[in-house]
């Protein structure tokens, strides 16, 4: 395994690609009692178009969330019971461009890590298991429609999108997972779940060797295809929609606000323009700054609100949402603050403040092995190393905050989405 050394933050790396294409990433740590693994696969809720063996296949909204939660079932039982049973504690996710799964131990690691490859790697299903979990499936989808705060999220990204899938759920709907069978699950399991598609993240004491000769005994020996992805046409920079209004059951207005930052980014620049991302909208109105006193003060926000950057397959979106009686004035202030910064710059004294509470962050994030593995995982399958988050930060300057502000945020690539009281409601 190839050593990885990070002098600055004391960490340590080990790293190797399988000759079937599986990439391995163990971050000892020394002493540390628990350990955690993370079985990454780059597929998630927007690969829904894609190119295999020369051929364009469509598949419904919500396979990659389905064939998670199907993941488990075993012809000789339960993969998550058996892991249970071993003293693991597992779980799994399925976001827009990612399906993970992980658990974390203080005993047993080698033979809870067996259980998780073998399982990963070895789909079955059945049109009656499918059936069933069409059913489960489609009343959570039915509680998530009911939901106001997924309700506001998806409303804000049907209105800066106009084709990227990111429109729609992860889950996908009533409908579209009715579309789903046996065989839709082994094909986009043939085309995902391949070793050159994943990638295993080891945190914690344990021996680099047996995490590889495991991997190694259980997993497919060959490398496969790796399927080429569609995500709609080209974006306009502009959103589709400027605003989206709703009626609900809440008992204040809720909101979401966004615009698009682009897509495309993979490596070092998707890296850095998350960190800057993140780190320019808390100097705009995180909750030290002068906009959210004034705001709170003003009775137009309360402790809900909050803003930051999402990125997804081929696209990304500065947002703040929260409660407010108010949504409109609350953006308004919100553009007007950050006309002010792009036009004065930020203040000198806040700005330096938060960026060592920033680093202080990633530094604390460096003890937890969940986030450890989980930033691996995701900045293999983009093109980055996450351990060098730190130095990136800190070479961030206020004038790099003031262009992203200045290019990001202004009022008409501004798309708002608003969750108002119903009539009968609270």
């Amino acid at each position: 395994m190839e050593l990885r050394k990070y002098e600055n933050i004391g960490e340590q790396v080990l790293f190797d690609t399988l000759p079937n294409g599986l990439a391995i990433y163990v971050i000892p740590k020394k002493g540390f009692f628990k350990k955690v693994a993370f079985f990454g696969v780059n597929y998630g809720g927007s690969d829904r178009r894609f190119k295999l063996k020369g051929e364009w296949h469509d598949t419904p909204a919500g396979v990659a969330h389905f064939l998670e939660h199907k993941m488990f079932d075993k012809k000789d039982g339960n993969a998550l019971a058996a892991l249970s049973a071993n003293g693991a504690s597992p779980n799994a996710f399925t976001s827009s461009g990612i399906t993970a799964y992980h658990f974390e131990c203080t005993e047993n690691f080698e033979a809870n890590l067996r259980i998780l490859l073998r399982f990963v790697s070895e789909p079955y299903f059945t049109d009656e298991s499918v059936s069933k979990e069409q059913g489960i499936i489609a009343q959570e989808i039915r509680m998530t429609e009911d939901n106001p705060q997924h309700k506001v999220f998806q409303n804000l990204f049907r209105s800066l999108y106009a084709y990227n899938p990111i429109r729609d759920s992860i889950a996908g709907t009533v409908d579209s997972i009715a579309q789903i069978t046996a065989q839709t699950l082994y094909y986009c399991h043939e085309a995902f779940y391949n070793p050159s598609n994943m990638v295993l993240c080891v945190a914690g004491d344990v021996d680099p060797q047996i995490v590889g000769s495991v991997a190694e005994e259980i997993l497919p020996k060959a490398k496969s295809e790796v399927a080429v992805r569609d995500y709609g046409a080209k974006e306009q920079q502009f959103p589709a929609s400027a605003k989206t209004e709703e009626a609900m059951e809440v008992a204040v207005p809720l909101f979401m606000a966004g615009t698009k930052l682009g897509g495309g980014l993979r490596g070092k620049d998707r890296q850095r323009n998350e960190l800057l991302g993140d780190f320019a909208m808390n100097l705009l109105l995180g909750k030290s700054t002068p906009l959210y006193a004034r705001l709170y003060a003003e009775g137009l926000i309360n402790s809900s609100f909050f803003g930051g950057t999402t990125f997804f397959p081929d696209g990304a979106a500065a947002i703040v949402g929260g409660e407010s009686r108010n949504p409109d004035a609350v953006c308004e202030a919100v553009m007007e603050e950050a006309a002010k910064i792009a036009s004065k710059g930020p203040d000198k004294a806040l700005y330096q403040r938060l960026k060592k509470a920033a680093l202080g962050e990633e530094i604390r994030a460096l003890n937890s092995l969940y986030l450890i593995c989980n930033r691996q995982m995701t900045g293999h399958f983009e093109d980055y190393d996450p351990m060098d988050n730190i130095k990136i930060m800190e070479e961030i300057t206020a004038g790099d905050i003031v262009e992203f502000i200045g290019s990001s945020l202004s009022p008409e690539k501004l798309a708002l989405s608003v969750i108002r009281p119903s009539k009968g409601g609270k």
